[in-house]
């Protein structure tokens, strides 16, 4: 079993930039892949961003590329989420996640483990 806690979270104004924190704990049975993801009210969860467990293959959402940089350090079983050049489009609760299996993956089904979420709000 893995716990993920996020911090980080704030209000920005837009064209700010803010860093998410995911420390996970517990036990894990295999090497894990992480990713980031975003529900802002009365939409679906949605794919933001996504790390192999070496951290060499990360993959993104069209609408973040470029303006956002993923990045994790295992030796402190932590995930990173820069986020640059804000929009208030990105306003969302924002959930860490972790896979069973090395590989970055963009889709919801595929994490087993999530965090409780840490509110995102960019002002215009």
């Amino acid at each position: 079993q893995v716990q993920l806690v996020e911090s980080g979270g704030g209000l920005v104004q837009a064209g700010g930039s803010l860093r998410l924190s995911c420390a996970a704990s517990g036990r894990t049975s295999s090497n894990y892949a992480m990713g980031w993801f975003r529900q802002a009210p009365g939409k679906e969860r949605e794919f933001v961003a996504a790390i192999s467990w070496t951290g060499g293959w990360t993959i993104y959402a069209d609408s973040v590329e470029g303006r956002f940089t993923i990045s994790r350090d295992n030796a402190k079983r932590s995930l990173y989420l820069q986020m640059n050049s804000l929009k208030p489009e990105d306003t969302a609760a924002y959930y860490c996640a972790a896979r069973s299996g090395p590989a970055a993956r963009p889709m919801v089904g595929e994490y087993s483990y999530w965090g409780q979420g840490t509110q995102v709000t960019v002002s215009s």
